[in-house]
């Protein structure tokens, strides 16, 4: 109770306007308002102290990022029982994606907040606010508690502005996400599947995915509508980033183009 009476003392008497503005940004009073401070505080607008170390919200950054995931990871856990380990995986990795996070966090205003210097305003403050949302939620975490922190990013994160339904069902159909890569990166793609015996009496199929001539991944289940589920989704840890998948494919085609070009003696 002295605590609460405190932290409303400080709220509403306060000489220190910093605990109305996290009340009004994030919709609780904090206990230390120093550390909400320092988490809107770049790299870039680091402040050095007297005895010369730098204070920025880096730190914060990284023990939020690890508070973060948990949270995800739990709530996940418990919202989809029936779900593979992939599938969750891949849900999370969207959640606290930094275009997710950025997304979020303007989304929530911190670019009112977040204290950067930058000579431009391009590519050097890139997920600036996605990077200052996980460095609140390490703030967060020591001034509050897990507790409070898991409730909060549930509640006013996930719950308002992460749309769980669209996100599942993007996630499960990683065959139609693979295909549409494939006709944007201009590439021919196929599934061979067939079946591949029995396990516990139930029939098993495999899929196996061809771009362009290559088999690139496989998958078993015991229908072909899953094993070719199983196949595009490993297939999209590898091109499921764009940059990442034309880059990895760009480089099988020179191997291959090597290969030939050995293979028909082009190559000593």
């Amino acid at each position: 109770m002295l605590n609460w009476i405190t932290r409303e003392f400080r709220r509403v008497f306060g000489k220190d306007p910093y605990y109305r503005t996290i009340r009004s940004l994030l919709g609780f009073t904090p206990d230390n308002a120093e550390l909400y401070k320092v988490a809107f505080i770049h790299r870039s607008a680091s402040v050095v102290l007297p005895d010369g170390n730098a204070v920025n919200n880096e730190r914060l950054e990284f023990l939020g990022d690890a508070v973060l995931e948990a949270i995800v990871s739990d709530y996940l856990f418990i919202e989809y029982p029936e779900h593979t380990e992939g599938f969750l995986t891949q849900i999370r990795s969207r959640i606290v994606s930094r275009a997710s996070l950025d997304d979020i966090a303007l989304r929530m205003g911190f670019e009112h907040h977040v204290v950067a210097h930058f000579p431009d305003q391009g590519a050097a403050n890139k997920h600036l606010y996605g990077n200052a949302l996980e460095a609140i939620v390490g703030a967060m975490y020591l001034d509050k508690g897990y507790d409070f922190t898991n409730r909060f990013v549930i509640d006013r994160v996930l719950r308002c502005y992460v749309d769980m339904e669209d996100l599942s069902h993007t996630e499960t159909d990683f065959k139609s996400r693979l295909i549409e890569w494939c006709q944007k990166s201009k590439r021919t793609i196929r599934f061979q599947t067939a079946a591949d015996g029995e396990a516990d009496r139930q029939p098993q199929f495999l899929s196996k995915v061809i771009i362009d001539g290559i088999e690139l991944g496989h998958g078993r289940g015991g229908s072909k509508k899953e094993a070719e589920q199983k196949a595009a989704w490993a297939v999209s840890q590898i091109v499921g980033n764009d940059d990442i998948g034309d880059y990895f494919m760009e480089t099988v085609d020179m191997t291959l183009e090597r290969y030939n070009a050995a293979a028909n003696g082009q190559i000593n």
